[in-house]
């Protein structure tokens, strides 16, 4: 039980990458590491809703789920997915992503069309399962992570 002046805080995250019960296990698994924090995932519409005891362990959650590879947008500005840190900047040639949730075939193909929307992209070594890939050609970096954002990942970039 909280405090009595603590305030249960509910955040609705959407565009979250959930395609099949890996995905899902995935979000879940990482909130139960925050006390005070539940979760309910919505397959069909890409939704996690998070509940927890206030807003400093639902922010706790949220960097949960970040650090579970996958990203999405709760129209909080002050609840929100923290940014990567440490894109490099500007275009590069080689980049490696690493941290990306990748359980199945269909996270794979969302991964794979979210690098090749990315303008100057050449090539890349991901693939089903792998959550760790370099991603080669003549790229913004910061494009790359904000396709993998968009397609409800998160991953870590560096040269």
């Amino acid at each position: 039980m909280g405090l009595p002046n603590q305030t249960e805080t509910r955040v609705q995250l959407k565009g979250v990458h959930l395609c099949c019960g890996g995905c899902t296990d995935a979000v879940a698994t990482a909130v139960e590491t925050v006390p005070g924090a539940t979760c309910a995932c919505d397959m069909e519409n890409g939704t996690v809703t998070l509940t927890a005891r206030d807003r400093v362990s639902a922010q706790r959650a949220l960097d949960a789920i970040a650090d579970a590879g996958l990203h999405g947008e709760s129209g909080d500005a002050h609840l929100a997915m923290r940014a990567e840190r440490d894109i490099p900047p500007g275009r590069v040639r080689r980049l490696t992503v690493s941290g990306i949730h990748n359980c199945c075939q269909p996270c794979y193909e969302a991964i794979k069309g979210a690098i090749d929307t990315v303008d100057g992209v050449t090539g890349d070594t991901s693939g089903p399962g792998r959550t760790s890939f370099e991603v080669t050609g003549n790229f913004s970096a910061a494009e790359l992570v904000r396709a993998l954002n968009a397609a409800g990942f998160h991953a870590k970039a560096k040269v």
